[in-house]
């Protein structure tokens, strides 16, 4: 490529970089804010206080879809959606609720679906490396969430309601009540949310004949359905509060408990008549609890936190009788978790140049998952596991300009114990006008099978290894003002990532699926984000933020499969290459017009990568679209909002045979006192 053809690329690559945590830099007078120690090379992306308050029918599987790069596959609201990125898998991204782990011990994967967006004051996103900071395992990356209470003295009481109504009998309510004083602060806040969720499709699956008086096939169609066993109901409460004992201390504590009832939607290839034969549902009751206690002194900050979470799960699979009043059921698999949580952590930054923390925490799981159908006692284990991990980092600053860290750490899951692991991390001011910085980090990393994958009833393998593998960065981000009006801040990055034995679920001899570890896969890409606000004056905002990645993750495996392994040198499945999102706001004395647009490339169904009919899913985009206002009754403040869903009315799919709703509705009415 000549040196001409270069400027366009280059152009075109920081046009697209992100917004990052940089303070602002001003061209006129070119003030810099410093770089705290601790974020030395760190990639995270924090999702806006705005979009977790967009609309109590969120969830955050939505939140992150649109305002990060991380792919979500999904079945449909209400249904189970996974988060992965960076060519990983759903088990590869780590989740922590107010510092507490609740991914799933026995899938290793959290259900976002599951996490409505107004429980949640703060998301934030570390890619890669920057994980390790907080938690291991996180060969993609960490999500982090986190709830917190309003310490303003001067409103002793507010409060927020919440009404959404919206297509095929959707309904939503979302109610909040904050107390706060000069030292305590609470507050409750409850959503329930339900719907038929019976939406109309073109079923592409199926096809009807047309024919004519002799009885012979002159076309073909295929036909409108209804989504079938869709419905919904969920109630989740979350109670918050905490204490500031001045010297010693600030104590809080977070209860969290979720209720769902959900109907599985069935299958576009089903054939049954009628949905009342069948009953397809998932129930779950869950309990959380996190305490914390943070101290923070001059020169140092201890925080110690203990946890539990209390899960049962149902799924019933059953089919009505022909008398009408017994059933069948095919599949009635209960689990129960147990979890006990307890962590420590130091920060201690004795000079301004110089930055150190250890942590350790445990999470005990207790499990007994089983199907009730098979005999009297059901088929299934019953296993208990310690996970420990600990951590010591150092990070410095030798040079206003330059930053240097380095983290090691270690973890115990039951018996398997991991190497050492280390993280080395190093960034560079290249242009401090515009907050131009350089970064590069690299890693080991590693993820223990998980209890599923270990004694599952039939299919476990106990003599799974733990995947393991390293991981680079290398990247740009910048972030100024200019003018007084506008803020741009943009961010690319270039990841590389070398996983040894990956964990995969692959067919066997006796007739069921069986995790083994294959031998390497690479995933690789550029992340790339970028926002810009324009304040012209007289009331107006313009806003927009994009995000793409492209994402290659390739099994390097030697053939597990014999010569004719087709999966070796090809994409692993459900990954998509492209993926880009973007928002664009205007907002106008108390009116709001939003616009969201996310688009997914093709993503294959099988590791062979064939371009069958049920071998890939094509590529597609959705739009958004809302429209608000802000108001105020007798000095009440209120807002009114609509929202049109998939407004170009897209016919898609992220899952195979799972439709997903075309054009959809939904107002809603908010009332703050």
């Amino acid at each position: 490529m000549t040196k001409r053809g270069l400027w366009p690329l280059i152009a075109c690559i920081l046009y697209c970089l992100p917004v990052s945590a940089q303070e602002a830099v001003e061209l006129r007078g070119i003030s810099v804010a410093a770089r705290r120690p601790a974020d030395i090379g760190r990639e995270q992306t924090r999702v806006d206080s705005a979009a977790l308050r967009e609309s109590p029918a969120l969830s955050m599987a939505e939140i992150l879809g649109y305002n990060s790069g991380i792919y979500i596959k999904d079945y449909g609201r209400a249904t189970l959606a996974t988060a992965s990125f960076r060519g990983t898998s759903p088990s590869h991204t780590q989740v922590t609720w107010n510092g507490m782990r609740i991914s799933s011990p026995m899938l290793g994967s959290t259900d976002f679906s599951m996490i409505p967006s107004y429980f949640i004051d703060r998301a934030a996103i570390d890619h890669g490396s920057s994980s390790l900071g907080d938690v291991g395992g996180g060969l993609g990356g960490l999500v982090k969430l986190s709830t917190q209470t309003s310490r303003d003295a001067d409103r002793p009481f507010s409060g927020q309601y919440v009404q959404g109504i919206g297509s095929w009998r959707t309904f939503d309510e979302f109610m909040r009540l904050e107390f706060a004083s000069k030292r305590f602060s609470s507050s409750i806040r409850a959503s329930y949310s339900s719907s038929r969720n019976d939406f109309s499709f073109i079923n592409h699956d199926k096809k009807e004949n047309i024919y004519d008086e002799n009885h012979n096939i002159i076309s073909s169609y295929h036909p409108k359905e209804r989504n079938r066993s869709g419905a919904f109901k969920d109630f989740h409460i979350l109670g918050s509060a905490s204490y500031d004992a001045s010297a010693l201390g600030r104590f809080s504590t977070d209860i969290w408990y979720l209720s769902t009832n959900r109907q599985l939607p069935l299958i576009t290839s089903d054939y049954s008549t009628s949905s009342n034969k069948i009953d397809n549902r998932q129930r779950e009751q869950t309990l959380r609890a996190v305490a914390r206690w943070n101290h923070t002194g001059n020169t140092s900050r201890f925080t110690a936190s203990a946890g539990y979470i209390h899960s049962w799960i149902a799924y019933d699979y059953k089919v009505d009788n022909t008398d009408g009043i017994s059933s069948t059921f095919l599949t009635r698999a209960r689990s129960r978790v147990n979890t006990v949580y307890g962590a420590f952590s130091w920060k201690g930054y004795p000079r301004r140049q110089w930055y150190f923390t250890a942590d350790a925490d445990i999470h005990y799981h207790s499990v007994d998952s089983r199907d009730l159908v098979e005999f009297n006692t059901g088929t299934g284990y019953s296993r208990k596991r310690a996970e420990i991990s600990a951590a010591l980092s150092a990070k410095w600053q030798p040079l206003k300009r330059l930053g240097l860290g380095a983290l090691l750490r270690q973890e115990v899951f039951g018996d398997m114990v991991s190497a050492p692991v280390p993280a080395l991390f190093a960034e560079t001011t290249l242009v401090p006008s515009i907050g131009l910085i350089a970064k590069l980090s690299g890693s080991r990393n590693c993820r223990f099978p998980t209890l599923n994958d270990l004694y599952t009833v039939p299919g476990g393998n106990p003599d799974l290894k733990q995947e393991h593998g390293w991981n680079y960065d290398a990247g740009l981000e910048c972030d100024f003002k200019l003018h007084d009006r506008w803020h741009l801040a943009a961010s690319a990055n270039w990841f590389d990532s070398y996983i040894s034995d990956w964990i995969l679920w692959l067919p066997s001899p006796k007739g069921y699926y069986v995790p083994r570890n294959i031998n390497e896969v690479h995933a690789y890409g550029i992340e790339s984000r970028m926002g810009a606000e324009f304040t012209p004056g007289n009331g107006w905002t313009f806003g927009l933020t994009t995000h793409y990645t492209w994402s290659a993750s390739i099994n390097r495996s030697s053939y597990i499969g014999g010569d004719g392994d087709k999966s070796v040198g090809k994409q692993l499945p459900y990954i998509p290459r492209h993926s880009a999102s973007a928002i664009a706001r205007i907002s106008w004395k108390g009116w709001t017009l939003a616009y969201k647009w996310q688009c997914y490339s093709e993503r294959y169904t099988m590791s062979s990568n064939e371009h069958s009919l049920s071998g890939h899913l094509p590529a597609y985009s959705v739009s958004n679209i809302n429209l608000e206002k802000s108001f105020s009754v007798l000095g009440t403040g209120c807002m009114a909002k609509l929202a049109v869903n998939n407004l170009l009315d897209a016919d898609y799919q992220t899952v195979l045979s799972r439709p997903m709703p075309g054009i959809n509705f939904e107002a809603f009415l908010s009332v703050n006192f």
